[in-house]
């Protein structure tokens, strides 16, 4: 197997951290604009999208800055892999940023990119941003 790519996304947000992080770290946030369902149990999110599921542990996380999770079936095959979501503020303009690293098949770098593109036009919607 192929080892996977990591890729980098930046949006600009205009929101407080703090209620990006809400968004983006509790389940109830997750399901406005990232799966269709998320549950929680303890420390194991489950994501459904369409009748499908997929569980991730979340496996790093700080307040109003960053939360990280890796797939359980990454986890199973021993790999590294993982999706985390940063808040990035400007020190200068307090611009916030909401940077999102994943990791891909090398040949499906456009496909996911413009699947996150979708859903964090999702989560600017709701945000009013």
């Amino acid at each position: 197997m192929e080892d996977k790519e990591q890729i980098t996304l930046e949006y600009i947000v205009k929101s407080s951290p703090a209620i990006l992080y809400n968004r983006l770290s509790t389940p109830s946030g997750l399901s406005e604009w990232f799966a269709d369902n998320v549950n929680n149990k303890k420390g194991i999110y489950s994501f459904f999208w369409d009748g499908s599921e997929e569980q991730a542990k979340m496996i790093g996380k700080k307040q109003d800055e960053y939360i990280k999770f890796r797939w359980l079936a990454d986890e199973e095959e021993g790999n590294d892999y993982f999706f985390e979501f940063r808040i990035v503020v400007d020190p200068l303009t307090k611009e916030v940023a909401l940077n999102i690293t994943d990791f891909v098949e090398p040949d499906e770098v456009e496909e996911a990119t413009a699947l996150w593109d979708t859903q964090v036009e999702d989560l600017l919607t709701l945000l009013g941003s």
